[in-house]
């Protein structure tokens, strides 16, 4: 029960850990703490390469691609509803003249 309690206190963050810092490996520490220079081989991978640039999407053409594939989809999406719409009334019509017609007759 202590041990849940001096865990649970509010000033536990600022306790010291006697625990030792484990150092993995020193080259790994370095790389996470200094900025290291690409390679010539990464500057390379980088670069835009003209072979490909006849293959490349242009941005302004997707967007106007995927703005109409959007209004499409939402033409559909609103001729189901409409549809859905008209089958319901058409039925609730359908109902209330065959009461209409045993009622009366």
């Amino acid at each position: 029960m202590a041990f849940l309690l001096s865990k649970a206190s509010p000033f536990s963050r600022f306790q010291i850990h006697s625990q030792p810092n484990k150092i993995e490996d020193p080259f790994l520490l370095s790389r996470r703490r200094f900025h290291l220079e690409l390679g010539a081989r990464e500057k390379a991978l980088l670069e835009e390469d003209p072979a490909l640039k006849k293959f490349k999407s242009y941005k302004k053409s997707v967007w106007r691609l995927k703005r109409v594939g959007d209004v499409l989809t939402i033409i559909v999406v609103a001729g189901c509803c409409y549809e859905i719409y008209v089958k319901t009334v058409m039925k609730k019509a359908a109902v209330e003249e065959a009461k209409a017609k045993n009622s009366g007759a």
